[in-house]
This record gives structure tokens, sequence and C-alpha cells, in this order.
């Protein structure tokens, strides 16, 4: 597959930002439309079959634990896939983190239940989720580094934006999906074999959106600018060693955009999907309409971060999450038109802050450690700000209320106000 896209690419002296912006665009899509199937599959599928002998609350929580896995195992993929990229190049790094990354998806696809296999089958959706966790840390490209890069002056806030258009497209694919299995199926053979096949699609996704990242990395302009050191993967420890502070306030400037994501993705499916009588396809329905104002909003951001500035926006953006916080639970809690006003409205604000927050990353580092500052920043922030988010929110809400995820959701709206209150540095770098 590199071999092909070097053969096109040498019809091509330069790659426009416009084709950097697809391929990252197509790359970010795979990536979060793997997180919502698995996420998804959390909440419909995996209590159930992975955990038939528990309430469904208690069941519900395992499975969030063992989606954090993927999380607090992502550091250790990218320590790993940085390696095989200094060694051995960004094509074979990519190639294997993709495919690494679609095989543990489709892996899940054949997971046999608790029935069959009794707790081996939470182990092996442990190691699957590990595998997925892994596979996303060497699956950084720098491509969103090389759009900043590559960007016009004075349009550093649209080019920033466009690799979160991802999420929401993702979310859409997997909800529809799983939208049209339910309605379709029965509810044994949703549970039986319906839930499997927008595994398979994941995986071929994959290995499209491989051959429109390789087809970057092998254009002679990227070359370049790994040999030049803007792009090139420097040694872990030395860039913790001389980047520690950048990467530790980088990783909690975006908490609340990370905090919300969680918030009206993933827990609201789980509390709905727990507590109420709705039928699921409802509030999947639900969240691609979201997830439509999200894609919106977030293009908004780039618009807007270009005219006032990505700190001021970051930081209104966050007072509004923290505002938002305070009478969430009630619109979550509030029937049939609370929830559309509780999701439309979060997804609003998710795409003005979370479309800023790669540009928080990978604007805080120099040229010789941007690219690796970059993929460690992205995983402690995933990491901290949305890892545990689903497991604590849930956890949190059924012991005190839904008052208690709304102050979750207050508590990362003031760890980015402060992060960005502190590094005054990275105020300067990103207004």
């Amino acid at each position: 597959m590199e071999h092909d896209a070097r053969r096109i690419n040498s019809r091509h002296d330069q790659i426009a930002p416009g084709e950097i912006a697809i391929g990252v665009i197509i790359g970010r899509t795979s990536e979060f439309f793997d997180f919502f199937v698995y996420a998804i599959a959390s909440v419909l599928v995996f209590p159930k079959l992975v955990f038939p002998n528990t309430d469904p609350l208690t069941a519900t929580l395992y499975s969030f634990a063992i989606f954090a896995l993927a999380f607090v195992s992502r550091p250790f993929g990218s320590l790993i896939f940085m390696w095989v990229d200094r060694e051995y190049g960004r094509g074979l790094k990519l190639t294997i983190a993709i495919f690494l990354l679609g095989g543990s998806t489709a892996a899940v696809a054949f997971l046999p239940g608790h029935a069959e296999i009794g707790a081996w089958a939470g182990i092996l959706l442990a190691l699957f989720r590990i595998g997925q966790g892994v596979a996303l840390g060497g699956a950084w490209d720098g491509l969103a580094s090389l759009l900043a890069l590559n960007a016009p002056e004075g349009k550093r806030g649209w080019y920033a934006m466009i690799p979160q258009l991802g999420a929401p497209i993702g979310l859409i694919i997997a909800s529809a999906l799983f939208a049209f299995f339910i309605t379709s199926l029965s509810a044994a053979d949703f549970l039986e074999w319906g839930w499997r096949y927008p595994f398979f699609v994941a995986f071929a996704i994959n290995v499209v959106a491989l051959f429109a990242r390789l087809r970057i990395v092998s254009t002679p302009d990227y070359a370049n600018l790994f040999e030049s050191r803007e792009l090139q993967p420097s040694p872990v420890i030395e860039t913790i060693r001389h980047q520690g502070r950048n990467i530790a306030i980088g990783a909690f400037a975006p908490l609340a955009s990370f905090a919300l994501f969680h918030m009206v993705t993933v827990f609201p499916l789980s509390w709905v999907f727990l507590f109420t009588k709705e039928d699921p396809t409802r509030f999947l329905l639900i969240e691609i309409v979201g997830a439509v104002v999200g894609i919106f909003a977030t293009i908004a951001s780039g618009m807007i971060a270009d005219r006032v500035g990505r700190r001021s926006l970051l930081a209104v953006s966050a007072v509004a999450i923290a505002i938002f916080s305070g009478f969430a639970p009630q619109l979550l809690d509030g029937g049939a038109v609370g929830e559309v006003v509780f999701m439309v409205t979060g997804f609003a604000l998710l795409g003005i802050s979370f479309g800023q927050s790669s540009g928080v990353v990978s604007s805080n580092f120099g040229s010789v450690y941007r690219y690796t500052g970059a993929a460690l920043t992205s995983d402690l922030a995933w990491l901290v700000g949305a890892g545990f988010a689903p497991l604590v929110a849930l956890y949190l809400s059924y012991h005190f209320g839904l008052l208690a995820a709304g102050a979750y959701l207050l508590s990362g709206a003031l760890a980015t106000l402060a992060a960005l209150g502190i590094n005054q540095e990275l105020a300067r770098k990103i207004s």
C-alpha cells in the first residue's frame, strides 16, 4: 500500500493543504468510528453478553471499566510505535498500527459470550480493548501538526478544527448502523449476531483510512518536514525531560471539552438505557441529530477562533460548559424534550470547544519536539479527561444523583480554566 501511495505521489511535486485536510478527516473518522462502535456496544451488548450473571448497572460498570483500558494502554502504544517510527519509518509504523487497530476491532466481532466460555469472555474483551489502545497510540501520524504547519496566516483556527470533524462524523455512522440493526432485528438476533456487523465495517474503514494517510506521509513535502525535524519523532524520555511542563499543561487544557465529549455521547446512552423505558433507537437518533449540530459547531469554532483567538475561545467555552453543568442533569432527566435540548446544547458546546483542542496540542511545542510532544499530550489528555468519564459519571449518578455528573463536568471546566491561566507561554502561542 505504501508503494502504491508513493507511485501515485510521484506524479505530483507538492501536496495541497486541502489534500492533507481530506486525509486527516478520513483518518480521524476511522478512529472515532472504532471508538463509538465499541462505546455503543459497551452499553447495549457487552453487559448482557459478557456479564449476564450480574445486575444491569454492575454489568455496565464492568463494561465501562474495560472501555477505559484503551486509554490506559494508549501511551504505551505511543512508546512502542515511536521506536518503530524512528527505526523503520512512518509508513511501516502506520501500517502495523492501523492493522492492529482494525484487527483488534474485528476480533471483537467474533467474541463468544459468557454462556460459551465463561469468564474468558471478559478476559478476551479486555485484551482486544488493550490492543485497540496500543494501536491508537501507534496511529498518531502527525497530520494535524502538518496541517497546522501548512495553514495560511490568519486561518490557523480553521485548520485546527479540521481533524476534530472526525468525531461527529464517526458518531453519526456508528449510531446509524446500530439503530438500523436494532430496528431491523429481533432483540435475540441483535444480541446474537446483529451487533457484530459494525465491527466488520470498522475494519474496512480502517483499510481505506490507511491508504489515505499513506498517500500523505509518502509525499516529498512530508519527507522534507520529517528530515528538517519538523515532524521527526524525538526520544520519549528526552521529550518529557525538556517538555514535561508543556505536556502536563497541554493535557489539562482541553479537559472541559474532553469531559463533555463523553457526557453527551456514552454516558447519556447508558443512563437512558438503564433507568428509563425508552427505546435505545430513539436516543441513538437523537445522538445523530446532536452530532450534526456538532459538525456545524466545530466548523464555527474555526471561524470564531481566527477572529478572537484560540485561547479566548477555549476559555469562554470552558465557562459555558461550567454553566451548562449546572442544568444539564435536569435536562437529561427531563423526559423526551429535555433529552433533545440536553443533546443539542451539549453538542453545540462540544463542537465549539473540542474543535480547537487539537490546536492547543500542536501549538504548544517547538519544531524539535512537536511530533512526539503532541502525541504524548493527546494520550494523557484522553486518559485524564475521557478514559474513565463514563464509568465515573454513571457510578456517581447512580449513588448521588445526576447532579453529581454535573459536578464531574464542572471539574473538567475548572481544570481547563486553571491550565489556561497558569501557562502564560501557552496563552501567547495560541492567542
